[in-house]
């Protein structure tokens, strides 16, 4: 019961800045939503399990993860309000205001991957996982990481629509994910 409360009063944020997609099947938005509630479920299942036994081999693989992605979140945010020059003239109403760049970022850590931010979630998920790691866990796990994959694949679509070649051309430069691999 406690875990279902923890969840439910997290989700509440998450419902609210997201109710703009969650009728949309063809925004990113909407399948980046069921992603961040697999995470909030997560969260919710291992919140007693963070600080247990601080050196095992299951904690030092979860820190290891929540580090990189907390970098790749830090880093792809500063590179967005930096250099993607967002301005309220684009009208996408499916995007946050830092989402609204007119120019395309391929500096930093962009260089190397398209998606730094939905890279951070995923490394989010297993590193949450990897608190306390179950088979529910796992499921819960590969299905937000699913739904982050298929995020990034319309996200792309999305700025393939506004950025046309220039962004085709980046795709062939740049992973998705993880610099070099995917």
């Amino acid at each position: 019961m406690e875990r279902l409360i923890i969840f439910g009063v997290l989700s509440l944020p998450v419902i609210f800045i997201s109710w703009r997609t969650l009728f949309n099947v063809k925004s990113h938005g909407f399948y980046r939503f069921f992603g961040w509630e697999g995470i909030l479920w997560l969260i919710a299942s291992n919140f007693r399990s963070w600080f247990v036994d601080p050196f095992s081999l299951e904690q030092i693989i979860s820190w290891v993860l929540l580090l990189v992605g907390s970098y790749y979140v830090i880093a792809g945010v500063i590179q967005m309000k930096t250099k993607g020059k967002s301005t309220k003239d684009r009208n996408e109403k499916a995007l946050y205001q830092f989402e609204k760049t007119t120019e395309l970022i391929d500096s930093g850590i962009f260089k190397y991957i398209r998606h730094p931010l939905y890279s951070s979630l995923i490394f989010l998920t297993w590193g949450i996982f990897f608190k306390s790691p179950t088979v529910v866990s796992f499921v819960v796990s590969v299905l937000s990481s699913i739904f982050f994959v298929i995020t990034s694949i319309l996200d792309e679509k999305e700025c393939i629509a506004y950025f046309g070649d220039q962004y085709r051309d980046y795709m062939k430069r740049s992973k998705r994910f993880i610099p070099f691999i995917i």
